[in-house]
């Protein structure tokens, strides 16, 4: 397990540290200033809870249950009652880190000091994150309203003891065996607390986060591919020139014209034009990478703005304020966080749109300028890379229905009380496979580019240096270059695990400097 620490305070987290838990096993702690803020805001609940007023989530049901006021010998089972009732997910089991996202998060809500929540409950948070104990989370069960409600619950239920839970070991055993394992107690909740550990945002948002530094790579190999793609196009380099992404001053877009622009330093093949007379200007899909992947690349940075906001709030229902008050509020909602997740899937859709476009011209003997059919070795003989494209192809077409916003959706829950939900959850959930299904997109390309470079080089054509050092890189990670058909799949799963690592981007960097 990894010795790296993160220590949770009272003012939020950061993306790091959401992926140094969930992918990196490091460990959590408490801050003293935490510690500090949970005393004092439990001891804003327990006077509260002495009172005889009702006070919503302290000394009342729940949803549309609120209006009952519930005795104090009653509370502990109402606690209770609220975690088993909500931990009513269903579908298969998500990912571990996912649900270790999920607690951390949840961890860093708790340390704030707004949640009433008791010291020993948010130790017990940690305790069970560095044992390395992933509570078993379904797929199907949040709106995303009132937040990630039963993914939260399940969680929440392995700090009780109860349901079931995955070991270190990767083993599913009932929770209460893998607690007492590893010596941790399960925790009695108390006023507020069941409520406050299932309250919030936290999935969507720690998927958020991973989504973030998975297509912020992407992109970055996205750029490389579409470079590669123009170079066996015998494509022009000048439309990458800074002066007229200038008078068009979106940021990423300048990024990815420099990108391409490194890439290609050096290039034999660029610039041939005048070797075929009907071309006056590369098709849109090569002339205009720089402008598609550009804007994905702004979008990422309005996502990332989102969740650094919502990494630095504290979600809860009601919440404890400085001034001792409890009161109700709506920051539950997961609207802020499911738009931008929808807009990534819309993004990432359009990127493999135009990715799939480039190798459907690589392999298209009326628009390749002179590269074989396919790029077989003996066309006819052999069908070269075409089943390739289709499976690229339909990736593509599942992005596209994966783009379909589920922000724009509402569904009407608790007898109406909570009549608009975000579905935040299901964005997320969706932009996730999106993400695995760009990068095989992405593979793609870099096969049929790379291949076709070789190609040409061996036309008598000289490759940039930058490009010829992917190339050596790919065949070194065993993915073969041109030649006669063979068994494809394992060549594309070995290019997608190249892409995916940032091994591509890793093989470029050393000719081109730091690529953005």
């Amino acid at each position: 397990m990894d010795m790296h620490t993160v220590v949770v305070g009272t003012s939020g987290t950061t993306a790091q540290d959401v992926i140094a838990v969930a992918r990196g096993n490091a460990r959590v702690e408490l801050s003293a200033a935490a510690v500090d803020a949970l005393v004092a805001a439990r001891e804003i609940v327990d006077a509260l809870a002495a009172k005889p007023e009702p006070v919503y989530g302290v000394s009342t049901g729940f949803g549309a249950l609120a209006s009952r006021h519930i005795s104090q010998d009653l509370r502990a089972q109402l606690q209770r009652n609220i975690v088993r009732s909500h931990a009513a997910g269903m579908g298969p089991r998500v990912e571990r880190e996912v649900v270790r996202a999920l607690m951390f998060l949840r961890l860093k809500t708790v340390a704030s000091g707004h949640t009433g929540v008791r010291p020993e409950v948010a130790q017990t948070m940690a305790d069970v994150l560095n044992a390395g104990i992933t509570p078993v989370v379904h797929e199907y069960g949040s709106l995303g309203c009132s937040g990630d409600l039963a993914p939260l619950s399940h969680c929440a239920l392995t700090l009780m003891g109860e349901g079931d839970a995955e070991g270190p070991d990767g083993t599913v055993r009932p929770a209460g065996e893998l607690l007492a394992a590893h010596g941790i107690t399960p925790v009695e909740l108390r006023e507020k607390e069941g409520l406050a550990l299932l309250n919030g945002t936290d999935g969507m948002l720690g998927m958020l986060v991973m989504a973030l530094a998975d297509l912020k790579s992407l992109y970055t190999s996205a750029d490389i591919t579409a470079a590669l793609s123009l170079e066996a196009l015998l494509g022009t380099d000048k439309v990458l020139a800074p002066e007229l992404h200038a008078i068009r001053p979106h940021p990423g877009q300048g990024v990815s014209a420099d990108n391409m622009l490194r890439v290609l330093a050096g290039s034999g093949l660029t610039g041939h034009h005048q070797d075929d007379a009907p071309r006056v200007q590369d098709a849109y899909s090569v002339r205009c990478a720089p402008q598609v992947n550009g804007a994905g690349r702004d979008t990422l940075d309005y996502a990332a703005v989102v969740a650094a906001r919502e990494l630095a709030s504290a979600v809860d229902n009601p919440v404890v304020l400085p001034d001792g008050r409890v009161e109700s509020n709506g920051n539950f909602h997961g609207a802020p966080v499911a738009y931008v997740l929808d807009f990534l899937a819309i993004v990432a859709a359009d990127l493999g749109s135009i990715t799939e476009r480039r190798t459907d011209r690589l392999l298209d003997k009326n628009r390749s300028h002179g590269l074989p059919p396919f790029l077989a070795d003996d066309a006819g003989v052999d069908s070269g890379l075409m089943i390739a494209q289709y499976t690229q192809a339909a990736l593509v077409s599942e992005m596209k229905r994966l783009a379909v916003p589920a922000s724009a959706d509402s569904i009407p829950s608790s007898a109406m009380q909570e009549d608009h939900v975000s579905m935040g959850w299901s964005a997320a959930r969706k932009l996730r496979t999106a993400v695995d299904n760009l990068a095989r997109i992405v593979a793609v390309e870099l096969y049929a580019a790379t291949r076709a470079v070789e190609l040409r080089a061996a036309g008598g054509l000289t490759p940039a240096p930058a490009s010829q050092a992917a190339i050596e890189a790919l065949r070194a990670a065993g993915v073969q270059g041109p030649g006669p058909d063979r068994f494809l799949a394992p060549d594309l799963a070995a290019a997608d695990a190249f892409v995916r690592a940032g091994k591509l981007v890793a093989a470029v960097e050393p000719v081109t400097g730091p690529l953005a």
